[in-house]
C-alpha cells in the first residue's frame, strides 16, 4: 500500500487514502482470478502471460487482463463456472464494494453474477495485510469445456 496510487480492486475503484503499488494498476482481485482461470486450464500464470517486465502492460487496467485471460482459455475450448475469490484487507472495508465488484466481473468476463463469490476478511492485525502494508487475494475457479 502506498500513496498516491489509487485502488482499484474487482474491476472498481475504491476511495482509500492508499493504493497497491504495481506495474499494472494493482488490482490483486482479478490477478488472482487470473492466475486461477489460467492454472485451471494448465495455461502457466499471469506473469507468463503479461510479464511485469513489458511496456504493454505498465499501467494497464486489470480488466483488460482479464479479458483477455478468458480469450486465452477460451483457445483451448474452456468458458468460466464459476468463481470463489476471498479479498483479506483490513482497511478500506470490502463487503459494501462486492455488488459493483461481482457486476463489472461479470461484464468482463461474460457471465452471470451469480457465477461469482466474493467474500472479505482481515488477518486480525497480524502479518502484512494486517500492518496494512498491502492486501492479498484468493480465488478458486471451475471452468467446463465447451
Amino acid at each position: 500500500m502506498v500513496e498516491g496510487r489509487d485502488l482499484w480492486l474487482g474491476g472498481i475503484k475504491i476511495e482509500h487514502s492508499m493504493g497497491l503499488l504495481g506495474h499494472s494498476d494493482a488490482d490483486v482481485l482479478i490477478h488472482a482470478i487470473c492466475d486461477a482461470l489460467l492454472g485451471a486450464a494448465n495455461m502457466r500464470d499471469i506473469g507468463y502471460h503479461f510479464p511485469d517486465t513489458s511496456a504493454d502492460t505498465l499501467n494497464v487496467d486489470s480488466k483488460i487482463l482479464l479479458h483477455k485471460t478468458v480469450e486465452l482459455i477460451a483457445t483451448k475450448g474452456y468458458t468460466v463456472g464459476n468463481i470463489d475469490a476471498t479479498v483479506c484487507a483490513e482497511r478500506p472495508k470490502i463487503n459494501p464494494h462486492v455488488p459493483a465488484m461481482k457486476a463489472c466481473l461479470a461484464e468482463v468476463m461474460g457471465t452471470d453474477e451469480d457465477n461469482i463469490s466474493i467474500k472479505a476478511t482481515t488477518t486480525e492485525r497480524l502479518g502484512f495485510t494486517g500492518r496494512e502494508e498491502g492486501i492479498s487475494a484468493y480465488a478458486v475457479v471451475l471452468i467446463a469445456k465447451d
